[in-house]
């Protein structure tokens, strides 16, 4: 059987609404035809708090704060929750629905995909592991998140590492194509991350950040030695590889693509009207 060649894009550090926009851009691509299914590696310049599609920033989000810390913000095309991208590999998967290996399914193609990110957690030497909710308890909690945090808690196939979920990650179809980016956690500001939401109280939120401690945990955290970004890469795009059983082709983006790019950036995600739309 032969492997299949998806491309791979390391577009670095970007702005919270280039890297928006790039993956919109990339499912159009894909959608068109114009490229082939598609890894992407990213971070965050500056760090950025991103919600998800259908958080209403207004009442969960201190924006005062995000303000204070120069901190980006962004609203995400997908679902979930708050993350706070700092010290962490941001990935995008881009592919057809109708791929061969692609489950019809969203949780079954979720967990076809992530089987990428297991490997690459596998390469770094942690013991990762998918989380499925095996209550009735814990398969409500899923459809009714008590946190706008997303790291929170594991959903329907998560990764987690000794009990703590150590990616998060969202999918998103549109035309055809399946999008998940998530975030693979090298290191977490607890304190930063949960000084961005609102809450009721702040004994409310003390009680959160104590259970966030037992529910989340950075790539570090379980290390003795720390993982650079770029070990991170290496791990990740090995993982990918094994994990799909493909070979990844790494692409440069063209002078015309990045204005395509830079189109949808200045029209949707560099605008209040998509950002604070809820």
């Amino acid at each position: 059987m032969t492997t299949e060649t998806w491309r791979y894009i390391d577009s670095k550090e970007q702005s919270p609404a280039f890297n928006m926009a790039l993956d919109e851009a990339l499912l159009d691509w894909h959608s068109a035809g114009k490229i082939p299914p598609t890894i992407r590696f990213y971070g965050w310049n500056p760090p950025t708090l991103s919600v998800g599609y259908f958080q209403k920033v207004e009442k969960e989000v201190n924006m005062d704060r995000v303000k204070e810390l120069g901190l980006g913000f962004v609203r995400r095309p997908t679902g979930g929750r708050g993350v706070l991208h700092d010290k962490e590999l941001t990935y995008s998967v881009i592919v057809s629905e109708e791929h061969p290996e692609m489950p019809h399914s969203v949780t079954e193609a979720y967990r076809v995909i992530s089987e990428g990110i297991l490997e690459g957690f596998k390469a770094l030497g942690l013991d990762a592991y998918f989380a499925i909710p095996r209550t009735e308890e814990e398969k409500e909690g899923l459809k009714n998140p008590r946190s706008a945090v997303c790291f929170d808690a594991p959903s329907w196939y998560e990764l987690v590492v000794e009990g703590r979920k150590v990616a998060g990650s969202a999918q998103t179809r549109q035309k055809g194509v399946i999008l998940q980016h998530g975030s693979i956690l090298l290191e977490i500001d607890e304190d930063m991350l949960f000084s961005l939401f609102n809450y009721p109280s702040d004994r409310v939120k003390e009680r959160m950040q104590k259970n966030f401690k037992n529910k989340a945990v950075a790539i570090n955290a379980l290390r003795e030695t720390p993982v650079t970004i770029e070990e991170a890469k290496e791990a990740f795009y090995k993982g990918f590889e094994k994990g799909l059983n493909i070979k990844l082709e790494p692409y440069e983006l063209t002078a015309s693509e990045l204005e395509e790019v830079q189109a949808i950036m200045d029209s949707k995600y560099s605008t209040d009207e998509w950002n604070y739309k809820r």
